[in-house]
């Protein structure tokens, strides 16, 4: 496995295109989820892409405090191929973005809008839900923390 981690200007037109039809083949058709994608947020984001064999299948954006959240970093559209899923790569791709928000944030809050049937992998990951769940694009969703404080 291979990663990249890379700000938005320094993504090349191949690379954009490329992690917009991996979030659009997950998130749009496969969860079969119309909605808006490209909420204007990317700009602000640190990509963090996954490869193998050249070819990306995991991938995440991760923001620092106060350009999504105001207190918190932020970890979104986190998802892997659908083909290369159940190998360790969701674990290693949200311990990826982990690591990369304690060296540049430090120990800040992460929040996450996770979907509510991935609660346990998050669990797993250091993540704990706090709140109700809510509807996110029709998807039953949690808002999940790691170093919250309560």
């Amino acid at each position: 496995m291979e990663w990249s981690l890379k700000k938005y200007e320094e993504l090349k037109l191949s690379e954009l295109y490329e992690l917009l039809k991996l979030r659009a083949s997950v998130f749009v058709v496969e969860q079969d989820c119309p909605y808006l994608d490209l909420d204007g947020k990317d700009s602000l984001a640190t990509h963090i892409l996954g490869y193998q064999r050249n070819k990306l299948v995991a991938y995440s954006r991760v923001f620092r405090p106060g350009s999504f959240e105001k207190k918190h970093a932020r970890i979104g559209r986190i998802v892997v191929q659908k083909k290369s899923r159940r190998k360790g790569l969701g674990i290693e791709l949200v311990h990826k973005s982990i690591a990369f928000c304690k060296e540049h944030f430090g120990n800040q809050t992460i929040k996450i809008s996770a979907q509510a049937y991935l609660k346990n992998f998050y669990n797993q990951c250091g993540f704990i839900e706090k709140g109700e769940t809510y509807l996110e694009d029709g998807i039953p969703h949690f808002a999940m923390y790691l170093n919250h404080t309560p």
